[in-house]
């Protein structure tokens, strides 16, 4: 179903007690103006609070108790859990960007000459250049994981359309905290400790000792993040990697159920079937 359409069906089942996870963008974000802002009119505000945003690697607890789970986007995904351990620990300036990149299959399913095979073959496009729908997306949850409530930090997030089916591959860059460093002999050492720390108990992500490939992602729910310092100029340079359709999309609307219900996490997400 497109955006707004899920919300004029789920508010009746939830309201008698139906639990339920939501694909579309409509319970998100927490602030309405910046939902109308993006999308239009709200068709059933009064559940946006309640709802529960289900990105597992940081709200497990409030989805295994939640009536409504908002799925995350495809890009935010990875682009949050790229920047999540530093972000925790408060290391990081308000100034982030993410320049992201994602198969075809992230556009949907719509006809649209953008997407034929001659305009995408052999082509690299830019498009939502500086107004994006799921930058809000991604500054909500980086500002409360840095302890700003919901309140947006500033994130400057531009996707492109590669050609290739599926996945995506988010290169998040961002400043350290004036006093913070893991520049040095023991600085990439440190940074993987925090991160794979952060991790440990969520089986679905893996701190690679390299750089991420969409190969490495596809068809599973995983999500796999490298994160470095640039030598240069001391920046955090952190890529996270998923499968728009999985991990991005209805893999991880699978992991919140197992949440919910009570079940292995992990159940019904080890051997997929491919569709496209």
């Amino acid at each position: 179903l497109p955006h707004k359409a899920s919300a004029e069906r789920l508010g009746p089942f939830v309201e008698s007690g139906v639990r339920a996870i939501d694909i579309s963008a409509d319970y998100r974000l927490k602030d309405l103006r910046q939902y109308e802002e993006w999308y239009g009119e709200h068709p059933h505000p009064s559940h946006v609070e309640d709802a529960v945003y289900g990105l597992p690697e940081l709200h497990r607890d409030e989805v295994a108790g939640a009536r409504l789970v908002a799925n995350p986007g495809c890009y935010p995904t990875p682009s949050i859990l790229a920047l999540a351990p530093v972000m925790a620990a408060g290391l990081i300036a308000s100034d982030i960007i993410v320049d992201a990149k994602s198969g075809v299959s992230g556009a949907g399913r719509s006809v649209d000459v953008k997407f034929l095979f001659t305009e995408v073959n052999e082509s690299v496009r830019a498009y939502g250049v500086g107004a994006h729908r799921h930058m809000p997306e991604i500054a909500q949850e980086l500002g409360r994981l840095n302890g700003n409530g919901a309140a947006p930090l500033s994130v400057t997030f531009l996707p492109h359309l590669i050609p290739m089916t599926r996945g995506i591959l988010a290169s998040c860059y961002a400043k350290f905290r004036a006093g913070e460093s893991f520049s040095g002999e023991n600085g990439q050492g440190r940074l993987m400790d925090l991160y794979r720390d952060f991790f440990a108990d969520h089986p679905f992500v893996h701190v690679a000792d390299e750089p991420p490939s969409t190969k490495q992602t596809l068809g599973n729910n995983d999500c796999r993040i490298y994160p470095t310092v640039d030598r240069s100029t001391g920046r955090l340079v952190a890529v996270g990697c998923i499968d728009n359709l999985v991990k991005g999309a209805a893999g991880q609307a699978v992991q919140n159920m197992n949440i919910m219900f009570g079940m292995p996490e992990q159940l019904g997400l080890e051997e997929l079937a491919l569709y496209p």
